[in-house]
């Protein structure tokens, strides 16, 4: 099953204890963020102290009912203007709100998770692929209808492997 539009959202409106994300691609090309990509590029910055957005406030509300949201993201060095962007618009401003964001960056080493694909996983129950195009265009999120148990695992191996996105940046122009 693929999901879309209000089927998506629901996902993250119905899940009880955690709803959690592995990033594996050094872009994503996603067309409601082109305008802020463009500012980025034209050396607009944000303070991420005073940035207000639905995303973020629903992270705040999760967390505030023990509904917490994670995420790994696989990075390599350098790293792409995209994980720039990222970085410094959606990143700083969501771990602010709450998400656990941890970064596994395989640069000097063996990537543990070589071949795992983007997903999201809710409540360790069910899984949603994130299937993409080489160059980071989404194709589509499918329901993923096998045991979810391989997916537990990864979601293991890849917070034990990363560090907290805060440690990961200091020190870093975002």
């Amino acid at each position: 099953m693929f999901l879309d539009g209000d089927e998506w959202a629901a996902r993250f409106k119905n899940f009880r204890h955690e709803a959690w994300r592995l990033e594996a691609l050094p872009q994503y090309l996603m067309p409601q963020e082109e305008e802020e990509l463009r500012a980025f590029r034209a050396g607009k910055r944000i303070d991420p102290h005073t940035v207000t957005s639905s995303y973020a406030d629903r992270l705040r509300r999760q967390a505030a009912e023990g509904r917490p949201q994670g995420r790994v993201h696989i990075v390599t060095r350098p790293l792409s203007e995209y994980l720039r962007f990222e970085f410094s618009r959606y990143y700083t401003v969501h771990a602010l709100a709450g998400e656990n964001i941890r970064i596994l960056d395989v640069t000097e080493g063996p990537n543990p998770l070589a071949g795992v694909q983007d997903f999201w996983m809710f409540d360790r129950s069910e899984v949603v692929l994130m299937n993409y195009e080489p160059d980071g265009r989404q194709i589509n999120r499918q329901v993923y209808e096998g045991d979810p148990a391989p997916f537990i695992e990864y979601q293991r191996i890849a917070v034990e492997a990363s560090v907290p996105f805060e440690e990961y940046v200091k020190g870093i122009d975002v």
